[in-house]
């Protein structure tokens, strides 16, 4: 059983009314995204579930913060999580649907871990179907609510399996987003991808940089890459 809580080094996570846990793909997002963001000044987490990349966004910079879900248990946790760290005071969270939702702003930066499973198998249980699964958010449903939110001098990021990734990049594309940079995420150095962190613009920019992470060495280590993201949020590192 998943622990209540996962401890970082500057801030807490509980998790125990989150039908998504803290996961390391997810702390891979949020950490990559966390060296490119000092300047913005105002961000959006979409499904934002325990609070987990507002907090790794705000311990990286000085930005105000504002995230949304739709899961009103984890809306409960995501503002306990959020109000007791040491950036309480640059974070709101608002519960509700980013779909009909009115935000006051523009964003500089929005981010998204989301429910990215169409059509495969879904569980049995309601709240992690929402969370895993397309069932309430579709990839096209969160592309028009970022296009609508996103200043147009922006970028947001958004965390897929690999096999998706093609296709949103042409779906980002249909609505006039370049790809800038994509990190292509593998278990080890001899598993094949299962993740891609994506990062898009509305500017036109030349071809897309590439990068590849292995998690882990062959023999079960962390690798260094990993290692160098991560090490200010993971308490053994």
């Amino acid at each position: 059983m998943p622990n209540n809580y996962f401890q970082f080094k500057q801030f807490i996570i509980h998790q125990d009314q989150c039908a998504m846990k803290v996961c390391t793909d997810a702390c891979l997002l949020g950490a990559w995204f966390a060296e490119k963001i000092p300047n913005y000044s105002e961000l959006l987490d979409i499904g934002s579930g325990t609070g987990l990349l507002m907090l790794m966004l705000a311990q990286k910079s000085k930005a105000r913060i504002s995230g949304i879900e739709i899961d009103l248990q984890a809306y409960k946790q995501l503002k306990e999580n959020t109000g007791q760290s040491k950036w309480a005071n640059r974070f709101k969270v608002y519960p509700g649907d980013v779909r009909a939702f009115s935000f006051n702003e523009k964003f500089d930066f929005i981010i998204s871990n989301p429910p990215f499973f169409e059509n495969d198998l879904v569980s049995t249980v309601n709240e992690k179907n929402i969370a895993k699964h397309s069932k309430e958010l579709s990839l096209k449903e969160l592309i028009e609510a970022i296009d609508a939110n996103l200043d147009s001098s922006g970028s947001f990021g958004i965390l897929l399996p690999y096999h998706r990734s093609a296709y949103f990049e042409e779906l980002a594309k249909s609505y006039r987003f370049h790809l800038k940079e994509k990190l292509l995420v593998k278990q080890t150095v001899t598993h094949s991808y299962f993740r891609s962190i994506l990062h898009f613009s509305k500017n036109q920019v030349g071809a897309a940089d590439e990068f590849t992470l292995a998690i882990q060495e062959s023999e079960g280590k962390y690798s260094s890459e990993f290692i160098e993201l991560m090490k200010d949020y993971y308490l053994k590192l």
